[in-house]
C-alpha cells in the first residue's frame, strides 16, 4: 500500500497526521514546488490545498502512478 501524502498550508494539513498521512506543511509556491519533487517514492495518493494545487499547476501530472486530489475551498 502506498503512502498518503497532504500538502500545503499548515493550518489546512496538520490535522491529517492524526490519520496516518504525511503532512508537508509548507506555503510559499518555491516551497510547495521543491516539496513536490521531492515527494517520497512510495507516495500514491496526494492531498493538496487549493493553493498548492495552484502553485503546482500542471505538474500534478508529471508523476505516474500518483493520484492528485484537490481539497475544497
Amino acid at each position: 500500500m502506498g503512502r498518503l501524502v497532504v500538502l500545503g498550508e499548515a493550518v489546512k494539513v496538520d490535522g491529517y497526521a492524526l490519520a496516518g498521512a504525511t503532512t508537508i506543511a509548507v506555503g510559499d509556491p518555491e516551497s510547495i514546488n521543491r516539496s513536490w519533487s521531492e515527494l517520497p517514492p512510495d507516495t500514491s495518493l496526494v492531498v493538496l490545498t487549493p493553493a498548492a494545487a495552484s502553485a503546482l499547476g500542471s505538474r500534478v501530472l508529471e508523476r505516474d502512478g500518483v493520484l492528485t486530489v484537490t481539497m475544497p475551498s
